[in-house]
């Protein structure tokens, strides 16, 4: 429980505080005065001031923001300092650093998880690295360090072979014969079909190995992660928006529920896994919804290059756009998570009941 609440914290404050870090060391480079810096929303838990600025920790940890002085129109007084006293290409500096400075700590977190760590490659032998939770081999018992030495009696040596053997038996039971310890079991396994592939899966993957990388290969590592997540998310999402299928989003107990696994599966798994939501927080910054960075960011490229002042009713009717677009999606990433939940303990409670009823004596 400790471990699961202090990789919570480590993850969101992370990933928080180097975002709003980036818009407010732009804000300083471009001598906008910040009046406030903070961490959560809320009541105020924690602070000080220090050169004009409050640093503050809220009751709710939900998030964080930079108040420049003079960001909203109504507010501002035109001293040079403020934030709508600059020209809109350095507000769009300001707005671009935090998502720039989420790209920068996935990058640090990818290449070092490759430096330190090494390049994970699947091996080729026929033994079990991990189980997924909720899924027939996890259900019928099969553990990692399993070696495979049979499927329905047949020689297995390499992991491709037993892996097709159980792609195409989707639906049937399939004898596994493993060894485990020095001692040879036997358990017989249904694969489920997965609608994607047209596979039977039973939710087990292959023992990994490390191969050392120096610096260079590992910030290259680095670079391609963070292209690779970014163009899977745009390619994801643009194939659920055409087919017109519901998106797959996670919300704050989505968001939870992945850090505390990862945390209590490794360091190595918490450091990429936060690599992976510092990546997806900046993409999701950078997308023209208002109230977002990259809805400001869309109306300052359109008064730079039109030559018109924002007024307070165009930026008023954009947030209110936002915020009602924001809290829609959140409500719908939490209903995702609670279902997500629901049915993950469903399928589990299923298989596991599926699992006795075949490994129970004949009579």
């Amino acid at each position: 429980m400790i471990l699961s609440i202090l990789s919570v914290l480590l993850t969101f404050g992370l990933v928080i505080f180097l975002h709003e870090g980036g818009h407010f060391a732009v804000c300083k480079w471009l001598g906008v005065r910040v009046e406030r810096f903070a961490f959560g929303f809320g009541p105020e838990l924690l602070g000080f001031t220090s050169h004009g600025t409050r640093f503050s920790i809220c009751a709710i940890p939900l998030g964080g923001f930079v108040k420049p002085a003079g960001e909203s129109l109504e507010d501002h007084t035109g001293h040079p300092d403020e934030y709508f006293s600059r020209t809109p290409w350095e507000r769009l500096a300001i707005v671009a650093a935090g998502p720039a400075m989420n790209y920068v700590l996935a990058f640090f977190m990818f290449s070092g998880v490759a430096f330190f760590q090494g390049l994970p490659e699947a091996s080729s032998a026929a033994v079990i690295g991990e189980t997924v939770e909720a899924f027939p081999a996890a259900a019928a018992g099969l553990k990692a360090g399993d070696r495979v030495l049979k499927v329905d009696g047949t020689p297995v040596a390499e992991w491709k072979e037993m892996a097709e053997y159980v792609h195409s038996h989707a639906g049937k039971g399939i004898q596994f014969t493993y060894a485990r310890e020095g001692a040879v079991a036997e358990v017989t396994v249904t694969p489920q079909l997965d609608s994607a592939s047209g596979h039977g899966l039973i939710g087990i993957r292959p023992e990994m190995t490390r191969r050392s990388v120096g610096f260079f290969e590992s910030a290259k590592l680095g670079v391609n992660q963070c292209w690779y997540w970014t163009a899977y998310t745009v390619k994801t999402l643009a194939e659920k928006i055409y087919k017109r299928e519901k998106p797959d989003l996670a919300g704050p107990v989505g968001i939870v529920q992945m850090v505390s696994r990862a945390a209590h599966s490794g360091f190595e798994d918490l450091v990429f896994l936060i690599g992976l939501i510092s990546v997806a927080i900046g993409f999701f910054n950078v997308l023209p919804i208002p109230l977002l960075d990259g809805g400001h960011g869309v109306l300052y490229i359109w008064e730079g290059i039109s030559g018109r002042k924002l007024t307070v009713k165009i930026v008023a009717a954009a947030n209110s756009v936002g915020l009602a677009f924001l809290m829609s999606l959140l409500v719908f990433a939490t209903y995702n998570d609670i279902s997500r939940i629901r049915d993950g303990r469903k399928a589990a409670r299923e298989a596991a009941e599926k699992a006795a009823v075949q490994q129970a004596p004949k009579k």
